[in-house]
């Protein structure tokens, strides 16, 4: 299918959606979402107006209405449930699976989630607030507590009489394992189905079980998580307590998910994108107030920067040439940075570096600096004594770019563990620290040396 088709037939399922929604039908408005996969399911969501989702989920039942938001980004669904009353996002909130009523829930503003929690079942508002106490990027975060479990002294016949009897509920739960249980709930084993299909109908789950499985703890990372997923070949890992209870399941999709997650948040803090993710369904004054709020702390950066060069006007106004390699040097300088401040932003969401670990940062970033910058220094000197015939402004200009180089890379190498250790969000911090350096960095290097070297340049 062509990318012209694929647009026609969008189309074609947003126009049936609106006219749905405007003749209250409810019939032909789940069939054109049932008829769209996730991406598009998604998409059509982000392309309703306000009115028309609040429209849309008043008309779906609350089964109907958590399946679409089961298929939509968690930061739409939130979204759309903080459009609705608390009384009426409720049922759409318990009729999710936990991990993604969870996911929800953490994503809302606080007033809004407590508002849904009270409306909740008692049994189900426990589990959730369990949940989201949990840290982000922790097994207890993405567990969910939909998982088949059996006794121990339960034979094949009788686990099989419950499966029949329970399909209905167990085909939901996307089962790969079931667990055996003791009488405190302590997990004894897996059970997996291949072992239960061939088993005698008399024997007991403890004599076709796999026993001692592989466990996880709720407060273990997700870099934790997705080494054991990359050792071993499990599809899923059930998470215990300290006394060995089954309180929950994690899935190896859910923890690849959840490491992409944290990648893109950082990397949408970094470009200053704060607070939740944009979508451009959002209403203007949130995405503008989002903006704005790290381009006023920008404006504030610049300004230490444009002072250093109004600190050198007469040197500037005397060799306007190096107008020319002042955003040079400060973009190739950035540059250097940012791929150091990457990798101890890395290196420090997988706890192969501490905040305490500055020497051996500055040395291994100090190294790569010097190198690069003598490299960088020597192409860009080489092109300005080229250009004008100069080897002083050369010599100014590569040696500038060679120190703020090193510079550069030194800073956003170790701001990153600065920031760490002060408890504050490096992904949002480091970006601006940086640039104001680099800048005020490299204009202070090439105009102070400019002036020092001034009767050899004009």
């Amino acid at each position: 299918m062509t990318d012209t088709t694929s647009e026609i037939d969008f189309n074609s399922m947003l126009d049936a959606l609106h006219q749905a929604i405007e003749k209250n039908d409810t019939s032909t408005a789940l069939q054109t979402l049932q008829q769209a996969d996730h991406d598009e399911t998604a998409k059509l969501i982000d392309r309703l107006s306000v009115v028309d989702r609040q429209t849309l989920f008043g008309l779906l039942s609350p089964e109907q209405g958590a399946e679409v938001l089961e298929h939509v980004y968690y930061f739409q669904g939130a979204d759309i449930i903080e459009e609705l009353p608390a009384q009426v996002a409720a049922p759409f909130v318990a009729k999710l699976d936990s991990d993604d009523r969870v996911d929800l829930m953490n994503e809302l503003d606080e007033e809004d989630s407590q508002a849904i929690l009270e409306e909740l079942d008692d049994d189900i508002a426990h589990e959730t607030r369990r949940f989201m106490a949990y840290p982000e990027g922790t097994a207890g975060a993405i567990m969910y507590s939909e998982f088949v479990s059996f006794r121990a002294d339960m034979t094949v016949e009788a686990i099989l009489n419950d499966i029949q009897a329970n399909r209905e509920q167990y085909i939901e739960f996307g089962v790969q394992y079931a667990y055996v249980l003791g009488l405190e709930k302590q997990l004894l084993g897996v059970l997996p189905v291949r072992n239960l299909l061939f088993a005698s109908h008399q024997q007991q789950a403890t004599e076709i079980m796999i026993p001692n499985p592989t466990t996880v703890r709720a407060y273990d990372t997700v870099e934790e998580l997705e080494a054991i997923f990359e050792e071993h070949n499990y599809l899923g890992l059930p998470v215990v307590n300290k006394d060995g209870c089954l309180i929950g399941i994690i899935d190896r999709e859910s923890t690849t998910e959840a490491l992409q997650e944290a990648a893109t948040e950082d990397l949408l803090k970094f470009q200053g994108l704060m607070g939740k993710e944009e979508l451009r369904s959002m209403p203007l004054k949130v995405r503008s107030g989002r903006r704005l709020s790290w381009l006023s702390i920008n404006v504030v950066l610049n300004l230490i920067s444009a002072s250093v060069i109004a600190m050198h006007q007469d040197t500037l106004e005397a060799v306007i040439a190096l107008a020319v390699f002042l955003p040079i040097i400060s973009d190739m300088s950035g540059c250097s940075g940012n791929q150091a401040v990457a990798v101890s932003m890395r290196e420090l969401s997988l706890e192969l570096i501490s905040p305490k670990e500055f020497r051996r940062v500055f040395v291994k970033e100090s190294s790569v600096g010097l190198i690069n910058g003598a490299c960088l220094g020597l192409l860009i000197g080489g092109l300005a004594w080229l250009w004008k015939g100069n080897a002083v402004l050369g010599l100014v200009v590569g040696t500038a770019l060679a120190l703020n180089t090193t510079v550069a890379v030194c800073v956003g190498g170790l701001v990153p563990l600065a920031l760490k250790a002060c408890r504050q969000d490096p992904a949002l911090a480091s970006g601006p620290i940086l640039t104001t350096v680099t800048d005020m960095c490299g204009f202070m290097l090439i105009l102070g040396l400019a002036s020092l070297c001034l009767p050899y340049l004009t």
